[in-house]
């Protein structure tokens, strides 16, 4: 669903206060937060989707990857997780679900987080994520409402990955590029995060369906703050500039920029392959980081040390009352 029409349909909801609740609905953050005593907070999340590869066993590690994301966005550890399944039983054989299933576990014990339930459904369409629970430290708490002006931003993934499944659908994609947007996807955000303790940082997203340009934006509103990013330095999957001047373009490009064009300013003339690859929306995307100036390169170097090896300082965050994303070079 595109941003726009998820906002209407969130602004209707009647919502509850509770004191405890810390990040909810109306935040509208990467995950919801609840305190439970002073040293301690849960997150909760989910998040499922269509397959975006052909391969079930991969499928189910980047679908399980990008749901552990969110946990990861917000500062936390994620604890326990339950699987949601969408599954067409007379277009499959159960072997596919099998695979789709055990990927999704390499991922979960590869982040250290016990799979404990889930729910099945037959449907037409096959789709595959998780419900994660993680904890965090209440004064912890990664969110979007953190970023201050002279912030660094820091963006440890590269993007791409929606042009370039795009191009697969299509026949179009060069095998190299297909297994590098797959094994971007298939990579946990976890060292990232990990790689934030002792910094100080109070603001993080991941980059996922919105794209750069939505993701960004959500902070430069929650924040109020102008977010400037700067094109020569975001880091592209390869091929991907190759296969947005191809026109191989995702629906929810479209979508993003109908949504959030009205919220960027370009102070220089940026070509249209750039833009749309800003507005492409990622499937288990980086994080994006705000973090002081005098921190910056010594993260950027942890995260590089770490082998967050496309970790890169791609701009940063201006005092500015309009909210808007400024694009330059």
């Amino acid at each position: 669903m595109g941003p726009g029409d998820l906002s209407d349909i969130l602004e209707a909801l009647p919502l509850a206060k509770d004191p405890n609740l810390l990040v909810g609905v109306e935040a509208a953050d990467d995950a919801g937060v609840y305190k439970l005593s002073e040293k301690l907070a849960i997150i909760q999340t989910v998040d499922f989707f269509t397959p975006v590869v052909d391969d079930p066993h991969l499928f189910g590690q980047i679908a399980a990857a990008n749901a552990l994301s969110d946990i990861y966005a917000m500062g936390g550890k994620p604890l326990t997780a339950m699987n949601i399944v969408c599954f067409p039983t007379e277009k499959f054989d159960k072997s596919v679900l099998k695979e789709i299933l055990a990927g999704g576990v390499v991922k979960l014990r590869e982040a250290d987080c016990l799979l404990i339930g889930g729910h099945t459904v037959d449907d037409l369409e096959l789709k595959y994520g998780l419900a994660v629970t993680g904890t965090v430290h209440p004064k912890k708490i990664t969110t979007r409402s953190g970023a201050r002006a002279g912030d660094r931003l820091i963006l440890t993934k590269p993007i791409g990955t929606g042009v370039i499944s795009t191009a697969v659908k299509a026949g179009l994609a060069r095998s190299e590029d297909s297994e590098g947007a797959s094994n971007s996807m298939a990579q946990l955000n976890r060292t990232a995060c990990e790689a934030l303790e002792g910094f100080g940082v109070k603001c993080v997203t991941d980059i996922t369906g919105f794209g750069l340009i939505g993701h960004a934006s959500e902070i430069a509103v929650s924040s109020n703050v102008a977010i400037v990013l700067n094109t020569s330095s975001i880091p592209l999957l390869s091929g991907a500039f190759e296969n947005a001047k191809m026109g191989l373009l995702p629906a929810g490009a479209d979508r993003n920029r109908q949504f959030y064009s009205c919220r960027v300013i370009e102070e220089k003339r940026i070509s249209a392959e750039m833009l749309d690859l800003l507005y492409d929306p990622q499937t288990s995307g980086g994080l994006l980081i705000c973090v002081s100036a005098k921190k910056a390169d010594d993260l950027l170097d942890r995260l590089q040390d770490r082998r967050v090896s496309a970790a890169s300082i791609i701009g940063e965050v201006r005092q500015s009352p309009q909210r808007k994303v400024i694009i330059t070079e």
